[in-house]
């Protein structure tokens, strides 16, 4: 399983311009729909785990254990989140269950279309929204870099490194830290969990 080392920044008009100065490639564009799932006590992303339905398939994003642990280490790496991507439905539900109810009854009989469980384990839908996502890499950093705007007004960058689980975070943040450093980004304290309590805050339910 792989592990998304990211860092949120506010982007702007200025940004595009930035990354064509520094040799960022656009390889492509693309429009993604998203609903986000939480119970009423919000359960999970009060943990920092984000259950979502993403062009009809589910995923579960989850904080590291180093990340949950707090063990960051030097500045540049506190502003940046590790997170586990699971996209197979019976683990999901097994995490999430974890979570909300502590037990472990069996996973047999899942799919994309049954969506039953959601009821059982008391989970809404909190937000939905459409993005419109470019997405740029430097390919002599191994560095992808996505500009977002949600369809009500809302926009975000992200610096991304992926590396395989238990590799080796410190080039990850170290390629991360410098990518900010050529896009003139500012320390700004601005991760995964600000980007969707925003949203929680400002997007009504469709």
């Amino acid at each position: 399983m792989s592990v998304e080392v990211e860092r949120k920044f506010l982007c702007n008009a200025d940004t595009l311009k930035k990354l064509e100065e520094i040799g960022a490639v656009c390889v492509g564009q693309q429009q993604i729909h998203d609903q986000y799932f939480d119970t009423p006590e919000f359960h999970l992303t009060l943990r920092d785990m984000w259950l979502r339905k993403r062009k009809g398939c589910w995923e579960l994003k989850c904080p590291t254990a180093e990340a949950q642990s707090g063990k960051q280490g030097e500045a540049a790496a506190s502003l940046c989140t590790r997170y586990k991507e699971i996209t197979s439905l019976p683990e999901i539900h097994l995490r999430v269950k974890e979570v909300i109810k502590q037990d472990r009854e069996s996973e047999a009989g899942f799919s994309q279309e049954d969506e039953s469980w959601l009821s059982k384990l008391d989970l809404v839908c909190f937000a939905e929204f459409t993005t419109a996502r470019c997405s740029f890499t430097l390919k002599e950093e191994g560095v992808q870099i996505d500009l977002d705007q949600a369809d009500f007004g809302y926009h975000v960058g992200e610096i991304e490194v992926l590396i395989s689980e238990g590799g080796d975070e410190q080039a990850a943040l170290e390629k991360i830290r410098k990518t900010a450093e050529k896009l003139g980004i500012r320390s700004q304290t601005f991760n995964t969990s600000t980007a969707l309590y925003c949203v929680l805050l400002s997007v009504p339910v469709k």
